[in-house]
């Protein structure tokens, strides 16, 4: 009986070692691959910040200069801009070493505000591209510099509001994160729909105005759709089962890094010249 203890005893151990070996291992295994995927990110966020930034600044410069009166246009891309640098900036700080833990926490507060302001001044820049074509004359009559100025004011209020809300938010309000960048699809979608409808019957806007119009209305929907829907799948994953899947998390991260870079785009589709071209070429064939 003593022997069969000793045995058994034995190969208790024996398994018990085994297990924790398997676990040690999976753990090992666990950390090396977050430890991948944050270097990859850091890496991604480097080259980001690298190109991003100084072409962001001297697209804002360029922007201002092209500000005239009744010229509402550029207010609206300026400001989206400028939410791009402070994007930029909150990133500078996530791979800056040895940043004090006040200033993380503070640029943590400002990354979420910026980027619901950015999504707004989308939707205003896609509405204002709207009325060009679907309601010209209103627009020409309502239109202004101090208009647009308030509505940029609004914009950043509203939006610094709901980015502290959406800092604040847990697995048990995500299903308000994922409602909050939802909202604007249905607009996005909306304004080029109705754009598109309307192009046959405006007759008081040029070609490649309609062209460029339309050219910024598409650019808008496609970078919200393609950087934030992995974002919009994450939220709505986490509510709906509670875990967390730290490859969605990279993905949705990873692409709104991206999203400051992209919004460049949009300063290409405010020039005339190249773009005109490149957008009337499937028209002249």
């Amino acid at each position: 009986m003593e022997g069969l203890y000793i045995n058994s005893s034995s190969q208790n151990q024996s398994y018990g070692y085994n297990d924790t070996t398997f676990y040690y291992q999976n753990d090992n295994e666990h950390y090396e691959y977050l430890k991948n995927l944050h270097l990859i990110q850091y890496v991604v966020t480097c080259i980001i910040v690298a190109l991003g930034l100084p072409l962001t600044l001297v697209a804002i410069y360029a922007l201002y200069s092209m500000v005239r009166r009744d010229h509402v246009a550029p207010i609206y891309v300026i400001n989206f801009l400028i939410t791009d640098v402070l994007q930029f900036c909150c990133m500078i700080v996530q791979v800056a070493p040895n940043v004090d833990e006040k200033i993380s926490d503070i640029f943590l507060l400002i990354y979420p505000s910026s980027l619901i302001v950015s999504i707004n001044f989308m939707v205003c820049i896609a509405l204002e591209r709207y009325l060009v074509i679907a309601h010209p004359l209103w627009y020409r009559c309502r239109r202004s510099i101090k208009t647009s100025v308030v509505v940029c004011v609004l914009v950043w209020v509203l939006s610094a509001v709901c980015g502290v809300c959406f800092y604040f938010t847990d697995v048990t309000h995500t299903l308000f994160a994922a409602l909050l960048l939802l909202l604007p699809f249905p607009l996005l979608i909306f304004f080029l729909v109705g754009t598109l409808k309307a192009l046959s019957a405006t007759i008081s806007v040029p070609s490649d105005e309609k062209r460029r119009i339309v050219g910024i209305l598409v650019l808008v929907l496609l970078i919200y759709t393609l950087l934030f829907l992995p974002s919009i799948i994450w939220f709505l994953k986490l509510y709906t089962d509670g875990l967390v899947d730290f490859r969605l998390i990279f993905l949705s991260l990873t692409f709104l890094r991206f999203s400051p870079l992209a919004d460049l785009f949009l300063y290409v589709f405010m020039r005339k010249g190249f773009i005109d071209k490149l957008l009337a070429s499937p028209y002249e064939k």
